[in-house]
């Protein structure tokens, strides 16, 4: 894992939308992983996606950045942070995701 990657813990992401809090997640995974289930309000945008489609987030919010495992949110989170935006890879992905899904 790249050592400047900021991280979050699923269950430190669960509470901050349990809270409500201005956090945008973000899904990298592919389409039809997605349709298995993702975390409510999240934005699908594939990993390779990421850079014809990041500009389409906003710069001011925190972005939590989620996949299966956190192999691919790694380098999502590196690739945004390197664009200027806060951005947290959430541990372990969807694997070690216990919150709601839709």
């Amino acid at each position: 894992m790249a050592e400047n990657v900021q991280i979050i813990q699923p269950e430190q992401l669960d509470d901050m939308l349990k809270n409500h809090e201005d956090v945008s997640v973000i899904d990298v995974r592919e389409n039809e992983e997605v349709e298995l289930g993702k975390i409510p309000s999240s934005i699908h945008i594939r990993l390779a996606d990421i850079p014809e489609r990041y500009e389409e987030l906003d710069r001011s919010k925190q972005h939590v950045v989620v996949c299966r495992s956190g192999r691919r949110s790694v380098m999502a989170t590196e690739f945004l942070q390197e664009h200027g935006f806060k951005a947290k890879n959430m541990v372990g992905g969807m694997l070690k995701w216990h919150g709601d899904v839709e």
